[in-house]
């Protein structure tokens, strides 16, 4: 009778370990969590990104991810001295001290047993309370909940990972596959620059890396930008062969950028970063989880996880350095005071935001009028529009051609 019931008790733990693994949890869901108070801004080196970190963990365990940090740890810890001055990078340090912060990486692995790895990352930190960075602009603090920058991201990288490990379907197994929740992002990509050069795996055995960066607002016309298209000859064939869901590709070929991807491309590993764009409430505290596209994040989800399944059998991806797009940005000492629109695929620049007291809204522009022409300079994208935009001074005025509501009108702008 004794072993009867030590062996009910056996099978109901079991059981519940099995529904534990079995646990759906969806992408809204996960934004939420970590877009919630609770974690107060998960700001690197808080309490509030500790038990976002915690959080991560959690998640990756219940997926049923083997720990791939240090110690047989789902974590990565670095300890950094933050720079004062934006213009030079922060200092890694073994040492702890008053002035010194501590972020963590979150890592797990999905182990096929193939000769190649693919890193699929996100960051998870954000900005706290605001502070460097935001632009917020209110006296008063507040929480920066960063549903877009990062939650997003993090979320789509679950919800890969859950497909990937899920033995009922058919998955890509010719690669295994590492899920990094970066910390120190915000901070000049401190998280992954340190992973990169303290990798928990052969960076020579990695065949390609998958950024997603805000990628909560997928818009009306399906615009998702898509960078480092340039860094392995294989990708643009395979981004455009797996558009099923007929999204607007916006493509870049540099693998440079403002994420974490660069720390990779930088140790010569082709990369991807998926991003659907910036809006009015990026680093601000109304980046909150109400307002994200979850019916977007899912084609999202879909189109990385039918790029990774074209890209299953193609061995370790070739590697080609790519032009850096941000060195051919032209220098300039005035601005209209607007959010370009960097997914617009059409002709012009068109505008997704209008700054307080500046010239754009003196001038009554409004967010989308596209900008065809500036002074006597034809605009047709954003580098056409900042070359022109670099030809004037404080203080000039001059006549701005814009198409609002497929009508042509134009305004005086002065600087």
């Amino acid at each position: 009778m004794r072993l009867i019931c030590l062996l009910c008790v056996a099978l109901c733990i079991i059981s519940c370990q099995k529904e534990v693994e079995k646990k759906n949890v969806t992408m809204k869901e996960d934004v939420y969590a970590l877009a919630d108070d609770t974690f107060n801004g998960r700001q690197t080196g808080t309490k509030g990104e500790l038990a976002a970190a915690a959080y991560i963990e959690e998640r990756f365990k219940e997926i049923g991810l083997a720990p791939k940090g240090y110690k047989e740890n789902y974590t990565q810890t670095f300890t950094f001295r933050p720079s004062s001055n934006p213009h030079e990078q922060a200092e890694y340090t073994g040492l702890k001290s008053d002035s010194t912060l501590t972020g963590t990486n979150v890592i797990a692995f999905l182990d096929n047993g193939a000769k190649t790895t693919v890193v699929i990352g996100a960051h998870y930190d954000h900005l706290g309370m605001g502070g460097e960075g935001s632009l917020y602009r209110e006296e008063k603090a507040a929480i920066h909940n960063g549903a877009d920058d990062n939650a997003s991201g993090v979320a789509v990288m679950l919800n890969l990972a859950a497909r990937l490990s899920d033995d009922a379907t058919p998955n890509p197994v010719d690669n295994n596959y590492l899920f990094i929740a970066f910390s120190g992002e915000e901070m000049g990509l401190l998280g992954s620059n340190y992973f990169v050069k303290n990798s928990t795996v052969p960076v020579e055995k990695i065949s390609y890396m998958i950024n997603m960066d805000m990628v909560g607002r997928l818009n009306a016309e399906n615009t998702i930008a898509v960078h480092g298209v340039g860094t392995s000859p294989i990708f643009k064939q395979t981004l455009f062969a797996n558009n099923e869901a007929d999204l607007t590709i916006a493509e870049h070929n540099s693998g440079i950028g403002p994420s974490d991807h660069t720390s990779f491309y930088l140790a010569n590993i082709p990369v991807l970063h998926f991003f659907t764009g910036q809006h009015e409430d990026y680093h601000k505290p109304g980046d909150d989880a109400e307002k994200l596209n979850y019916e977007g994040m899912q084609k999202i989800s879909d189109y990385i996880f039918s790029i990774i399944s074209d890209l299953n059998d193609n061995g370790k991806l070739a590697f080609r350095k790519t032009k850096d797009e941000s060195e051919e940005v032209p220098r300039f000492k005035v601005g209209l005071g607007v959010v370009p629109d960097y997914l617009f695929t059409g002709k012009g620049m068109r505008i997704d935001g209008i700054s307080e007291d500046r010239p754009a809204q003196k001038a009554g522009l409004e967010k989308g009028d596209i900008v065809v022409k500036l002074g006597e300079f034809e605009v047709t994208d954003m580098m056409s529009y900042m070359k022109a935009l670099a030809t004037f001074e404080e203080g000039q005025t001059t006549e701005v051609v814009i198409q609002r509501n497929n009508t042509e009108e134009k305004v005086m702008v002065t600087f």
